[in-house]
């Protein structure tokens, strides 16, 4: 039985995954560096504004249920927040790096093909091809019972290139609902431009977010 998560729950696991990787001096994350990586603007779909109670009581929630470690400072009073969702002595999901790289991605952002996944991985996983993206993704789908697959393979929808890969940690994924409300959206255009200019957007994002995080460590170096 896959852990249940609401959405900020899965924004906050989400970024604690990727600033391990991305940031590994700074983690475990503050509650204010926390707050900070939820509500970036680049790298995040949805793009969210939450205030810190809402991510503390949030982290609170996902301690009571052994999927979040809080450290306490006694003598300064800081928390510091890290992931217990996988990877940990504390938890029965293990992911391979590439398999890591692609559930951390699909946390933050959503459902996204093979090609997005290998764009913006760069920082968690390189990736040598979008066949390796399907092959790591291969691993965490569990072919006899969808609703306790970690991720699913969605149908194609128009205008689109290759299927979206979908994290179920939210809940299963309805697909039937999901073709219906995205591919209308998707039917104008090649899919060969659409696929170029996401990518385009994917590697922006990827800068911008790299960009970011520059500003923060300088923001707190002495």
């Amino acid at each position: 039985m896959l852990p249940q998560l609401t959405d900020i729950e899965a924004r906050i696991i989400g970024c604690l995954m990727e600033k391990s990787i991305t940031t590994p001096d700074q983690y475990p994350l503050t509650l204010n560096a926390l707050t900070n990586a939820c509500n970036q603007k680049s790298a995040r779909e949805p793009v969210l504004t939450l205030k810190p109670m809402d991510v503390q009581r949030a982290c609170r929630a996902l301690k009571d249920r052994s999927l979040l470690h809080i450290e306490e400072n006694f003598k300064n009073g800081v928390q510091k927040y890290k992931q217990r969702l996988c990877n940990t002595q504390f938890n029965d999901l293990k992911f391979t790096r590439a398999g890591f790289a692609i559930v951390t991605l699909l946390l933050l952002r959503g459902a996204q093909t093979p090609g997005e996944l290998r764009a913006r991985a760069g920082r968690l996983h390189e990736f040598a091809d979008n066949e390796a993206v399907s092959a790591a993704a291969d691993e965490l789908i569990d072919t006899e019972d969808s609703a306790d697959s970690i991720i699913i393979r969605l149908p194609r929808t128009p205008g689109r290139k290759e299927a979206e890969l979908m994290h179920q940690f939210c809940g299963a994924i309805d697909v039937d609902a999901y073709v219906a409300r995205h591919g209308s959206a998707r039917s104008s255009g090649s899919s060969a431009d659409l696929e170029r200019i996401r990518a385009l957007e994917a590697r922006v994002a990827e800068l911008e977010a790299e960009n970011a995080e520059l500003k923060e460590l300088l923001a707190d170096a002495p």
